[in-house]
Parts: C-alpha cells; sequence; structure tokens
C-alpha cells in the first residue's frame, strides 16, 4: 500500500451536548469491477464473489483485481478526492455525467466501480458511518446499503476493529465520512418526517417520526421520545434499538396550543428510563388552512409514519367534490409536487409519496403507498366517487400510466405528463434484450415482473379519458414515449387527447403538472356506476397485484404471472353472460346486479353453458376452468393462491412484517444471518422511509408476531422459528442441501428466497436460507425493494451467482394455485 494512500483530516465539530470527530478522506483506489444490477433477480458483483469465497485481497496501487475479457488485467487505480472530500472513480474516464435532477442515476451504469478506503484506528471503538453516494457498501466484509441518491441521511452505526478497517463502496462518486462519537445513543434530524399545522383545524396530538442510532454494543430497551411544543408536552415509548443499528421511530407533539401561522420550535428529547440522554430541536411550520400542506398516517404495510400533501379546494372543502391523486417525479417531495398545482374550486389536490421522493416507481411498495393515501383521502374528504382522477409527472408519469391500467375502475380519467409507460424500457437493460436472448431461468425471472410492462396492459385504458402531456424537447424522458402510448391508443380509443408543448423540455413550469386543459379534460369525464358497465375487457399479470374489474375478478391463474385476460358481456334483459378468457383458472362473478331468483346462462370460450339462479341480492359465483370446460365451484379454499396472498416473494414485506434471524448455529453463520437481515432492514428504511422489527428466533412465537408476516433468515438447523412455521414447506433447507419433492441440491454454498403461506388466507412466511455462510453472503446483495424488480415464488442459488449471473441459479419459478411445486413452472439453467 503507498505510503500516504490514506490522508485523514480531523474536523471537531459542537454538537448540542456532545463532541464529535469527523474523518474524512483525501485518497483511495478504484476498479472497473465489472458489475450489473438491474431490475431482474439476476446480478454480477465479482468483488462480492471474491469477498464471499475468501479469495478477495488488499488493493494497492496498480495491483491486480482481475483478469479482463481480452485477457489484460483489471487494475486498481489511485484516485484523490475533490475540495469537498468527494471521490469520483468515473472521473478517470471519458464519459460525461449529468446532473439533472430528474434524471434517475439508476439508469446509467455506474454502478459498476469500486472505491476501496481504508482507515488505521488507534483502538477498538464504536462509530457512525456516512457515505454520501454510493449503491451498497461493505465495511469490514459487512454489507450495508448505500446512498445511491445522495441523500445524506444513512448514518450506520459500525464498529472500528483496532487497526486497518476496510470500506468497498459500488458507485461511481462518493463523499465518505467517519464520526466518532462520544455518545452512543443518537437523535439524528437529517431525515425527519413530520406534518404541518393547519390553523382552524382539529390539530390536537400529531405524529412525526425520526431516526435514532445506537452505536453501542447492547440493545437499548426502554426508550421513550418526549416532545415539547410551545409549552405542551407529549411523550411516547419507543421500539428497541438494536446494538450496532438505526431504527425511524414514530414520536407524538401537542399542537393544540398553535393558532397563528409560523414555524414552531419543536424540542425532542430522547428519554432512556427517564432519563433525558440526547436532545434536539426541529421546527414545524403551522399554516394557513388555504395553503398546501402535509398530513402523516401510519402506514398497514409496516406500521411506519408515512405522509400524504394536499392543495385544498378553493373557498374550503365541500364535500362530494372532486378529488385529483396527483403521484410525483423522481427525486420530488409530495409536498413540492402539491405546492404545484393552484387550488381548485372543484376539487382537492392529493400527493401520495412513493414513501420516498424515488421511492419505488410507483410500483410494488409504492403502488400500495398512491393507494393507502387515496383510500385516507377519500375517507376524509367525501369526495363525490364518480369524480376521481389521476395525474403525474416523469417518475409520476410512468405512475400514472401503471395505476392507471393496473386499476382502471379507480378513475374518470387521467393524465400522464412526461412519462414513460414500461420500466422494461426506460432506466434497464432487462426488458430490451430478446427473449430470444434469454435463458429459462431469465425468462422465468423477468415474468415475475410483468406487471411493469404497461403497454401490455394497453386495453384497460377503454373506459378511462386518456390526456397526455409531453414536452416535444424533453431530454430526460424523450417525447418518442408518449408518441408510443398516442400510437398504440389510435388504435382503440375513442377517448383520448394528446399534446405536445413546443419547445417543452423535462419540466416547463408548473404548468408541466398543472396544466389547465386536463383539470378541464377531467370535468367532462366521470366513473360509471357498476350496474352500467356491461362490458368488460381487463388484464392483469398478476391477480396479487389486480384482480377485479367492476363485478368480475380473475381469481387464480393457469400459468402464474403470465398476462391473464378476461372479455365478457351481460346482458341483464337476456338474463346472459357471454365472453372469453386467456391463462385464467378460477373466475368470480358478482350478481348483484341481477334480480332474486333470475335464471342466468353463462357462456365462456363458446365451450361451457352454465345456468345458475341467483340465490340473493349479494350472490357471487365462483367458475373454474378444468380440462377446457367450465364448472361452478361451491367451496373455495382460502389457503389456496388468491387475490389477497398470490405472491411472489416481495409479497412477504408486507403486513407489518418482522425478521426473525436464527441464532443456533456457529458463531460465524449466525453473523452471516445477522448481517442480511440488518442490510435488509436499512436497505428498507433507505427506499421505503420504513422501519421494522428485527428478534432472534429464541424471541418469536406465533401468538406474540400473529396477524404479521415474518421473514426467517437462516435455515432449518440454525433457526429455531423454522420448524413452527415451515414443517409442511415443500422447500427445505439444511447446512448440507436444499431439497424440494423433486430435487436435491448438495453444497455448503446455496442460497434460496422464498415464500410460504401462513395458516390463514392472507399472510406470508418470507424465506432467506443458505446452507452455509458463502451461500448467505452471495444472498447479501439486495434488488427485491427496488421498483419494479422481478423475483419469483421462488430461487435456489449458489454462491457462484455474483460471478457467473444467472448460471448461478439452481431452480426458479411459482408455485401452482394449491402452494404446490410446479415442474411446469419451474426453469433450471
Amino acid at each position: 500500500m503507498p505510503k500516504n494512500l490514506l490522508f485523514l483530516i480531523f474536523l471537531l465539530a459542537a454538537t448540542n451536548t456532545f463532541a464529535q470527530d469527523t474523518l474524512k478522506f483525501e485518497q483511495a483506489l478504484t476498479v472497473a469491477s465489472g458489475s450489473r444490477y438491474g431490475r431482474e433477480a439476476v446480478y454480477t458483483d465479482l468483488l462480492a464473489w471474491q469477498m464471499a469465497n475468501g479469495k478477495l485481497q488488499r488493493p494497492t496501487e496498480n495491483g491486480a483485481f482481475s483478469a479482463g475479457k481480452d485477457g489484460q488485467k483489471v487494475l486498481w487505480k489511485a484516485i484523490k478526492a475533490d475540495a469537498n472530500g468527494r471521490f469520483s472513480a468515473f472521473s478517470r474516464r471519458s464519459f460525461q455525467t449529468t446532473n439533472n435532477p430528474f434524471l434517475n442515476p439508476g439508469s446509467i451504469d455506474r454502478g459498476s466501480d469500486y472505491i476501496y478506503i481504508t482507515y488505521t484506528s488507534p483502538k477498538e471503538q464504536t462509530a457512525i458511518l456516512n457515505v454520501i453516494g454510493g449503491n451498497s457498501l461493505f465495511f469490514n466484509g459487512t454489507p450495508h446499503m448505500g446512498d445511491p441518491y445522495a441523500s445524506a441521511y444513512m448514518n450506520i452505526p459500525v464498529q472500528l476493529k483496532k487497526g486497518v478497517n476496510e470500506l468497498f463502496v459500488r458507485g461511481a462518486s462518493i463523499l465518505p465520512m467517519i464520526i466518532i462519537n462520544a455518545k452512543k445513543l443518537l437523535i439524528h434530524t437529517d431525515d425527519v418526517t413530520l406534518p404541518n399545522i393547519v390553523i382552524n383545524r382539529a390539530n390536537g396530538v400529531l405524529k412525526g417520526a425520526l431516526t435514532v442510532s445506537n452505536s453501542s454494543l447492547k440493545d437499548v430497551n426502554g426508550l421513550h421520545i418526549k416532545t415539547v411544543l410551545n409549552g405542551k408536552q407529549q411523550e411516547v415509548a419507543i421500539s428497541r434499538i438494536a446494538k450496532l443499528s438505526m431504527r425511524k421511530v414514530i414520536f407524538e407533539l401537542d399542537a393544540s396550543t398553535i393558532t397563528t401561522p409560523g414555524n414552531y420550535n419543536l424540542e425532542i428529547q430522547l428519554l432512556q428510563n427517564k432519563t433525558n440522554v440526547e436532545q434536539k430541536t426541529i421546527v414545524i411550520e403551522a399554516l394557513a388552512n388555504s395553503s398546501s400542506y402535509k398530513q402523516t398516517f401510519i402506514s398497514k404495510i409496516d406500521g411506519s409514519l408515512q405522509y400524504f400533501a394536499v392543495t385544498p379546494q378553493l373557498n374550503g372543502w365541500k364535500p362530494n367534490s372532486a378529488l385529483f391523486l396527483s403521484v410525483h417525479g423522481a427525486g420530488v417531495e409530495a409536498i413540492g409536487q402539491a405546492k404545484a398545482y393552484k387550488s381548485k374550486d372543484w376539487g382537492t389536490v392529493v400527493a401520495a409519496t412513493n414513501r420516498r421522493p424515488r421511492g419505488f416507481n410507483w410500483e410494488d411498495w409504492g403502488r400500495q403507498d398512491a393507494l393507502e393515501a387515496l383510500a385516507l383521502a377519500k375517507d376524509q374528504f367525501k369526495p363525490n366517487d364518480k369524480q376521481i382522477y389521476l395525474t403525474g409527472h416523469s417518475m409520476g408519469g410512468h405512475g400514472t400510466w401503471f395505476l392507471g391500467a393496473t386499476y382502471p375502475d379507480k378513475w374518470a380519467a387521467i393524465a400522464p405528463a412526461a412519462g414513460y409507460a414500461s420500466l422494461k424500457d426506460y432506466g434497464s437493460a432487462d426488458g430490451k434484450i430478446p427473449d430470444s436472448s434469454k435463458n429459462m431461468v431469465e425468462r422465468m425471472l423477468l415474468r415475475a415482473g410483468n406487471q411493469s410492462d404497461v403497454p401490455k396492459l394497453v386495453t384497460n385504458y377503454t373506459p378511462l379519458g386518456v390526456y397526455v402531456l409531453h414536452g416535444d424537447a424533453d431530454r430526460v424522458v424523450p417525447v418518442s414515449y408518449a408518441r408510443q402510448m398516442k400510437k398504440l391508443l389510435a388504435g382503440f380509443h375513442a377517448d383520448f387527447s394528446y399534446y405536445e408543448y413546443p419547445g417543452g423540455e423535462h419540466w416547463f413550469g408548473d404548468q408541466s403538472v398543472d396544466w389547465p386543459p386536463i383539470f378541464s379534460f377531467f370535468k367532462w369525464h366521470t366513473i360509471a356506476a357498476d350496474s352500467a358497465v356491461n362490458r368488460i375487457d381487463f388484464t392483469t399479470s398478476s391477480p396479487g397485484i389486480s384482480s377485479t374489474y367492476r363485478w368480475a375478478t380473475i381469481y387464480q391463474q393457469t400459468q402464474p404471472l403470465q398476462y391473464s385476460r378476461i372479455i365478457l358481456t351481460r346482458d341483464r334483459k337476456l338474463s346472459t353472460i357471454v365472453g372469453k378468457t386467456e391463462n385464467v383458472a378460477l373466475l368470480k362473478l358478482a350478481l348483484t346486479d341481477f334480480a332474486v331468483k333470475t335464471p342466468i346462462k353463462i357462456t365462456l370460450d363458446s365451450l361451457t353453458v352454465i345456468n345458475y339462479t341467483t340465490q340473493s341480492v349479494n350472490d357471487t359465483l365462483f367458475l373454474e376452468k378444468n380440462n377446457d370446460a367450465w364448472q361452478i365451484i361451491t367451496k373455495i379454499d382460502k389457503r389456496d393462491k388468491n387475490p389477497l396472498r398470490y405472491g411472489t416473494f416481495k409479497e412477504a414485506f408486507n403486513h407489518k412484517m418482522v425478521f426473525v434471524v436464527g441464532t443456533n448455529g456457529s458463531a460465524e453463520v449466525n453473523l452471516a444471518n445477522l448481517n442480511k437481515a440488518k442490510y435488509d432492514a436499512e436497505s428498507w428504511y433507505y427506499r421505503g422511509n420504513g422501519a421494522i422489527d428485527t428478534i432472534m428466533d429464541k424471541e418469536f412465537s406465533a401468538s406474540k408476531y400473529q396477524g404479521r408476516n415474518i421473514i426467517l433468515y437462516g435455515n432449518s438447523e440454525n433457526n429455531t422459528a423454522w420448524n413452527k412455521l415451515l414443517k409442511d414447506c415443500p422447500i427445505q433447507v439444511s447446512n448440507s442441501q436444499i431439497t424440494t419433492k423433486q430435487h436435491v441440491l448438495k453444497g455448503d454454498d446455496l442460497a434460496a428466497y422464498y415464500i410460504w403461506p401462513q395458516h390463514d388466507n392472507k399472510l406470508l412466511i418470507g424465506v432467506v436460507a443458505s446452507t452455509g455462510v458463502k451461500g448467505m453472503k452471495a444472498a447479501y446483495a439486495n434488488q427485491y425493494f427496488a421498483g419494479g424488480s422481478g423475483f419469483p415464488d421462488f430461487m435456489i442459488f449458489s454462491s457462484e451467482l455474483p460471478k457467473e449471473g444467472s448460471k448461478g441459479i439452481k431452480l426458479a419459478g411459482f408455485y401452482n394455485n394449491k402452494w404446490q411445486f410446479d415442474e411446469k413452472n419451474t426453469a433450471t439453467p
């Protein structure tokens, strides 16, 4: 190692009550590692593979990292920090960068670089690691979430060894800092979720959230957050903060005495056994009731605190008015989105958050956040159910295309602005590779992300008004995306408008979203009542995402996660339903619009005529397709796959999930299990603004965690909760092998991601398993929290995955509708 590879600048900074040393770095090493991460479950990362398999040598300047494809060695190169302490690995190469705030950095493949830094600690001690930038990192071999969007709030507690400590960061531009602090419990105010106080509303007790870190070597219980606002105090208990971890916690504040708009100091105290151990002051804003404001709520997804923003109706709220749901672009806060709209005299604008300004591309948990905000807004503002509208810009334009196609019965009209329709076409190379170039495993994995391919759902727009707005000079989301959708709509749609703003770039002022013709278009569209809709044409890729349109539900598919379509026509005068289906195994029909004791004739796929007489005003009928014939099913097994619990693996991260970590193995195995769980918790916090309870297996009991999804880390031999939850699962993992009813895979370097149903009709168990330490380290890489990434019901792979990509996957696929292992929907290399 060069003598001056590392030069430390010690900056003494004082905060409220404690001193800290912030260590910045002047020199580092970097290498183009050739790693590749997309929106599918396959990834390659040679450095991660070397680390997992004990083959990574300590880097030196001009030292070899690997042999390139042309036989030449790939070398580590020295780089220097700029005046601000930032390292830019790509500065040594010729391609240009962009500072466009609307461009998702993930759309440019800069993740193939690693930057390497060391710090020699004079003693063993704990610290806070804050690396601004970088997709992920390893600190002394432990994986941690990075900060790819340079948000600066990843304050990760770490333990420093005496001597050399190593930091590997995957990413092209980073600002690394190590903060050695005297206090072990810290309040961080760089990522606060706060409501606004709205004057003349019943404010009372409101909820906020911020991050608390514990950089000690012991779990900390008995913590409370006490707030003081304008003389009013409020105190709540908060969850345990595990050793060397951070957690976003919910607090309460009493705003009942605030009667005047303005900024108010909110004092926040962290109490441990009634002793004040840390204190910070933040500012909360009180607004006039005509201003755009933030409103917090507790999410049903994970029990965390989220917010949506509101631009109130002009001249005050009126019931039975319109509701406009607006979804923001990448990097845009929901409150900023709401402020871009002038108040409307005929309705309220509500801006959902997507969990974070970048979040999940309005898919996955971003989709759920939009639906949560919509439901809360409908309950609060009591709009006319016929006047619900959807619009959004940039990533929110994609969100509008996606949510509009996925839930076409929720909107009277939609208006995507500067949007791209499909994630498979924008920002990811995964969907651009022809199917003929992919092996069976890759096709299976991409099938799990079919919901993102919005053009395949285009006929779902038929009942909606659609207004497309796009600047013709947009260089971030080129106008070709709008023209693509215009061409598709023109082939069948009778009610869409299209406008290209002359000379318009990606953002051409607030009218980029608050475009008057959009709201004029909205005004003459309403949602028809179910009783008035006698023709259905509906497509979905998964009943677990979207199953129902009006009076028909695609309850189960024949081929999981392939596109399913129903085209049905009902004639109430003739008492008939006639139609055709594609990839539908179980169909549910609501017959509520037929009178009691009406004989109904149902003809499906020109194969079967079913006669049924309604028995009540709430009749529903289940029809199952079997051997090319349809028949009535009178009893449904609620444990079967159903729209409430359909898969895929990502669906396990719902219903206030709890992480259960195996501790019954060797010290090395237990640490690998814990490291993976902590990495997932950090990733969920970063991407989803959430908090997850992480417990050890010996703490788990089914009764204590009833009603919650469970995520298990480990295997049947080292996680004592395993046999309580997975005894009847067809996939079993031990220290030496992974078995299914058809396969036996042996080795100590295997890993798996999969789901299994709990013994009810809604909840799931998610499994992150391995046969050994090398397998778990191969599972460290986490893309399942990336919006739109595709993971099937199960995926089994070896430690060769980070090196060989899809060749390292042994099995991947979907269970059938009985949750049985299904060879027809299983792929091998």
